[in-house]
């Protein structure tokens, strides 16, 4: 493998046109593809050397990232194969090797529709105030559904959207809306920089790509309370722990002030998770929270524990639980009974949901 440009440009566009989500790049093993959660070599490629992974690793680079790679040792930024593909790339040591994991940005954003989402996330696109969270597993759609809701607002309303990304990853092609996308490292040095001068800078809705620190938690939250839309993501696996989680990233003495603040701002949480559909592809399951007056209470008294209760006997206000969803996909044959049970937080449950229906 001499020229890697060229090879990398090769499996860039097998991905696009496997279909793959993912392209792995590692010393020791052929190029490998994710396909519907599942990790296949390209058989037809041959295993990675040191210098093979190098060579393809250098050319996604630019001279500027080739040296901040080198001295950070991790590098995240987004890379545009012609016109064809985008990708959110990560370049990484392992062992002293270099090694890449590529994610493909689709260049179309789905509708709510399209990504058989539950209709409730109309209304998100509707709200002017407000703090709306995406949480779940790396991977498992937060990302697209949050540019779902975004482009539904470019479309529909009149309003200045700010991004905040680590990389820019959806480009959205600006309608009724103007949509500044900020990309951490080029346009700002820190999303928490980046969130400090964006009120200064007219915003409607703010997309916060991740909340990384207390700082953005605080700032997005203020943000919400000042008369702002505000969107973001957690790695979390619920509701309840995303309301955890924040709360217990403040120290002590701030966490009163930061559970009132929650409390008054916090609008929904959904928690998703991709699931491998029967037949091939795959298909969301979709927590979903809507702060009432009873969760408000709940986040103010610490009961957090509590909440699971709430969204479960909530059914008609539009709350959604993660079993209710699994439950759902499993009657009408979308996935299986054992694919809802591995993505289910508590299995006991689920099937006594189903036994139940």
């Amino acid at each position: 493998m001499t020229n890697y440009s060229t090879k990398l440009n090769e499996l860039l566009l097998t991905t696009a046109r496997q279909g793959a989500s993912d392209l792995h790049i590692a010393v020791g093993r052929r190029p490998t593809i994710r396909i519907d959660s599942v990790l296949l070599p390209l058989a037809k490629e041959q295993i990675l050397t040191r210098e093979d992974a190098e060579g393809l690793v250098l050319a996604l680079l630019t001279p500027d990232q080739k040296d901040r790679f080198l001295k950070l040792r991790q590098l995240d930024f987004s890379f545009n194969y012609e016109d064809k593909a985008r990708f959110r790339v990560d370049v990484y040591f392992q062992r002293g090797f270099m090694a890449a994991a590529l994610r493909l940005i689709p260049a179309q954003i789905k509708t709510i529709e399209e990504l058989n989402l539950p209709p409730i996330l109309h209304d998100f696109a509707k709200l002017n105030q407000g703090f709306i969270l995406l949480v779940g597993p790396a991977g498992h759609g937060k990302s697209t559904t949050l540019a779902a809701v975004l482009d539904e607002i470019n479309h529909k309303r009149t309003d200045h959207i700010i991004t905040i990304e680590d990389p820019i990853e959806y480009l959205f092609a600006q309608d009724r809306s103007i949509i500044s996308q900020r990309e951490v490292g080029q346009d700002a040095t820190s999303f928490h920089e980046a969130l400090r001068a964006i009120l200064r800078q007219d915003p409607d809705v703010i997309m916060i790509g991740e909340m990384r620190d207390p700082e953005t938690i605080a700032t997005a939250m203020t943000a919400a309370e000042t008369g702002h839309l505000v969107f973001s993501t957690l790695h979390t696996n619920s509701a309840s722990q995303t309301v955890d989680r924040i709360i217990d990233s403040f120290p002590p003495e701030q966490q009163g002030q930061v559970i009132s603040q929650l409390a008054s701002t916090l609008v929904a949480i959904i928690s998703e998770r991709l699931v491998p559909r029967q037949g091939g592809g795959r298909i969301p399951a979709v927590e979903i929270m809507l702060t009432n007056s009873a969760i408000r209470n709940l986040i103010r008294e610490k009961k957090i524990y509590q909440i699971d209760l709430v969204i479960e006997t909530s059914v008609q206000e539009g709350m959604v639980s993660l079993n209710r969803s699994l439950v759902n996909l499993v009657r009408r044959k979308e996935v299986s009974l054992e694919q809802a049970e591995g993505f289910s937080l508590n299995p006991a449950e689920l099937r006594i949901l189903l036994e139940r229906s």
